[in-house]
């Protein structure tokens, strides 16, 4: 039951108090049964037991200590309330929980770590979960890290499910809802959310569940396209950032998919894999064989074909890789640019670079306004571009997507040649 550090002393003073009086007045009643734990937090935490009553899990006799165990039994222990994790959830919905532990989800936490501006971060947008690790924080985790989350006021870790399935309702209709998805799936790096409700798909389906529409109308959430038929093993073809193995028949995109693949680290300047590769892996982070790929893409068409012919289906994916290609093309030409000035001594590589090409996972910790531009041209603007053909949303493929990278590359060169004269070059 999350609360912070002094809610945690106060709600154990108030239970230790309350706990006294019931031991007095019945000799069953502890905290060791659902009566001891409900009269205890209605008094600290109504809100928390309030959604418990509504669950059906309230219904089906799931009590606080299915979950979290019997040994917190006073103030003096409410360290001892078990963490729940998606093992705990495993117990009852172990088919859920071994979809899950194949998805992009499940690696959440692993993707953040990977990531070196993570690590220069305050300690609240990560740990503290006020910035990226509000979101990543679902994913395993090690006992470890999950002592340390707790011991930093951050809430007792990662239960993972209830970050769709909120505490403690853990509702299945709620997590079917596309706003299940809107806190974390919008904004800077993947407006996925700002991208779907303003597309056809999006804007019928919250017609349809504002009652505009009748229930019968067909009309896709995230849900519809990305966990088809409840799977939980959430993920996607070309995967958060759209670059993948084996390279493409086409010079011109190979090339360009090379270039990219350097910036990222993944391939060093002979095109050779380096250590990272082992990281994208480990996270999911991109599909390095045509069979993952085609195995994701494969389902979405069967998806698409509910609603769609096939041929349709498969008409609008390949414009979807084609958005890419091009895009692809903007953003290499852009990282050649930046990885000229650091060949020939016009900007200087920053400290801890492996290789002479920008560092497209550094973000914002980039030392110079030029290669700001670039990472904003990848995480955001690229993303718009490929994201909102995919979403279906063309004024977010085209205006802030592919437009702005276009206005990107202007900046990039133009940038480029004024501090090639600056240094006589």
């Amino acid at each position: 039951m999350r609360t912070g550090r002094r809610g945690l002393w106060v709600a154990g003073a108030v239970c230790a108090a309350i706990g006294s009086w019931l031991v007095l007045g019945t000799q069953e009643a502890t905290v060791d049964s659902a009566p001891g734990c409900v009269q205890c937090h209605e008094q600290v935490t109504p809100g928390i037991v309030a959604d418990w009553k509504e669950s059906v899990h309230a219904n089906e006799g799931v009590t606080c200590e299915t979950c979290h165990g019997t040994g917190h039994v006073s103030a003096a222990d409410t360290d001892k309330a078990g963490v729940v994790t998606p093992a705990t959830c495993a117990k009852c919905h172990d088919k859920q929980v071994e979809q899950f532990s194949h998805g992009k989800h499940a690696v959440a936490w692993a993707a953040m770590k990977a990531m070196p501006t993570a690590h220069f971060q305050p300690m609240a947008m990560t740990d503290g979960m006020k910035g990226c690790g509000g979101c990543h924080k679902i994913g395993p985790q090690t006992d470890q890290e999950i002592q340390e989350l707790k011991k930093n006021g951050s809430g007792f870790g990662m239960a993972s499910c209830d970050a769709c399935h909120t505490r403690h309702t853990f509702s299945k209709k709620e997590a079917q809802q596309p706003q299940a998805c809107q806190t974390c799936h919008m904004g800077f790096d993947h407006p996925q959310w700002e991208m779907y409700s303003s597309s056809k798909h999006g804007v019928r389906f919250l017609l349809k569940q504002s009652g505009v529409l009748p229930k019968g109308t067909v009309a896709p959430s995230c849900q519809t396209c990305h966990m088809p038929e409840g799977n939980h093993a959430v993920d996607t073809a070309w995967g958060f950032l759209a670059v993948r193995l084996p390279m493409p028949e086409d010079k011109q995109w190979a090339a360009d998919r090379a270039t990219i693949l350097q910036g990222l680290g993944v391939l060093d300047p002979e095109g050779k894999p380096t250590g990272r590769l082992e990281v994208v892996k480990a996270a999911n982070v991109a599909k390095l064989d045509q069979e993952s790929w085609q195995k994701q893409r494969d389902r979405m068409i069967n998806t698409c074909g509910q609603c769609h012919s096939k041929e349709f289906a498969n008409e609008q994916m390949s414009k979807g890789d084609d958005m890419i290609r091009q895009a692809d093309h903007l953003m290499a030409e852009a990282i050649r640019v930046v990885a000229a000035l650091y060949k020939d001594g016009i900007l200087a590589k920053p400290e801890g670079y492996a290789f002479p090409f920008p560092d497209l996972l550094t973000f914002h910790d980039a030392p110079s306004t030029i290669e700001t531009r670039l990472f904003r041209m990848f995480l955001g603007h690229r993303m718009r571009a490929f994201q909102g053909t995919f979403h279906g949303n063309p004024d977010y493929a085209f205006w802030y997507g592919w437009s702005e990278m276009v206005q990107d590359l202007t900046y990039i060169k133009e940038k480029a040649e004024e501090l090639r004269a600056a240094k006589g070059k």
